[in-house]
């Protein structure tokens, strides 16, 4: 077997396993059943199918926007390796593709090209699959079919369900039905059942996921579909084209971040050039690193839990904020602003958070992605046509963002 004839394979293998791993992912968001863990069937696979098909679609036009472009430049590149993700509870089934540049860019212009040209065709299509989606929305007896509980309210089910109120009988059914069967279990094994309702109550969780919506999803809803119909935030995962479009939006927002080698730094330093997108990407990694954190580690936590969380998050801090490429002292300085700020904020403005979940991307950012783009030998500027796109680039990056995108509680 050659070369070729292996990448192909590994390529294609790659892809077959996302498909299933992320198909498997959108059955739990849809309807929360898991392969191997709950009961699942050839019908749950098809359901999932409603979510992967879509959203790796996108992914897909993305990367070959990437590799067509580079192709069209004459740069040797890889076909897209596509990443598996195991489909356990809030997974999303992947982290993506990815194509691998064998060649040296030697141009600015070429880096900008094949930079922009992945997060605007995997745009065009993810609009196309929130308008589908959004113009199709199934009838509140969809919901209720997932949501029985529901039912009982109609169309205000909105104003109910996301009460204490509500959380709280849900819990008491849930610990009647555990009760029950604990009783059953005890009375066969001869022992002496013990369970009470206050302290069951202490240990449940009545799982509540909400969707942060992008400006262009929320223009959607007021302009494309039949507002009786648009799911509440909480309810987005169980309507796979919707979830698709949203979390399509979310990784074209990340990738044009204007940092490093991401689709954004790309273009930035097209734009730019290197020294101005060094400056401009060091701002923008402390900015987001100070807004992710905002509200993790607060005055108002017990003093226990300050002394051990205070040292390890400054330390997290430190290590992230390495792709600075500063000295080591330089870097700690860095670290105790960011975290002095962060910890004094909540005293003087209360309900001022930011969202944590951003830190473990903020360290995929300082410590692998990286901050800086490598200077190309050739720095010519940009033509008025890729200014504008350039600018379109930056519209999207907007629309599509959310500041808080999955929110579990």
């Amino acid at each position: 077997m050659d070369e070729k004839t292996k990448a192909y394979l590994k390529h294609g293998g790659l892809f077959v396993l996302t498909f299933f791993t992320a198909t498997l992912a959108g059955t739990w968001w849809i309807n929360g059943r898991i392969w191997l863990f709950t009961d699942y069937s050839w019908a749950d696979f098809l359901l999932g199918m409603s979510y992967s098909i879509p959203f790796l679609l996108i992914l897909t036009v993305h990367e070959f926007g990437h590799y067509f472009t580079a192709k069209y430049h004459k740069v040797n590149t890889t076909l897209p390796f596509y990443i598996p993700l195991p489909p356990f509870p809030g997974s999303i089934g992947t982290m993506g593709a990815i194509i691998r540049i064998k060649d040296q860019i030697k141009s600015k212009l070429v880096h900008f090209d094949i930079g922009i040209a992945g997060p605007l065709a995997g745009f065009v299509i993810a609009i196309c699959v929130l308008i589908y989606g959004y113009s199709t929305l199934p009838g509140l007896d969809y919901l209720f079919e997932i949501h029985p509980e529901y039912e009982q309210y109609g169309e205000n089910y909105v104003d109910h369900v996301y009460e204490w109120e509500f959380q709280e009988q849900m819990v008491f059914k849930l610990y009647a039905e555990a009760r029950v069967q604990d009783s059953l279990e005890a009375v066969e094994a001869g022992e002496i059942d013990t369970w009470s309702f206050p302290e069951y109550q202490k240990q449940a969780e009545f799982p509540n996921i909400s969707i942060g919506k992008p400006l262009l999803m929320i223009f959607m809803e007021s302009f494309v579909s039949d507002q009786r119909l648009v799911p509440n935030a909480n309810e987005i995962m169980h309507y796979p084209l919707l979830m698709a479009g949203f979390l399509a939006l979310l990784v074209t927002a990340l990738n044009l971040m204007p940092i490093g080698q991401l689709d954004g730094g790309h273009v930035l330093y097209g734009m730019v050039g290197y020294h101005w997108h060094k400056r401009i990407a060091t701002w923008f990694f402390l900015g987001f690193l100070l807004y992710a954190g905002m509200g993790y580690v607060t005055p108002r936590d017990p003093i226990e839990d300050l002394i051990w969380n205070v040292p390890l998050y400054i330390g997290f801090l430190y290590i992230a904020l390495r792709g600075l490429k500063k000295s080591s002292q330089e870097t700690f300085m860095y670290a105790l602003i960011i975290f002095a700020i962060q910890f004094a904020v909540p005293l003087a403005m209360t309900g001022i958070k930011g969202y944590s979940g951003w830190l473990f991307f903020g360290l995929l950012l300082g410590r692998f992605i990286g901050i800086y783009h490598p200077p190309s030998p050739i720095e010519q500027p940009l033509d008025f046509n890729r200014k504008v796109l350039a600018w379109v680039a930056l519209i999207i990056f907007l629309i599509s963002f959310s500041p808080a995108p999955i929110k579990f509680g």
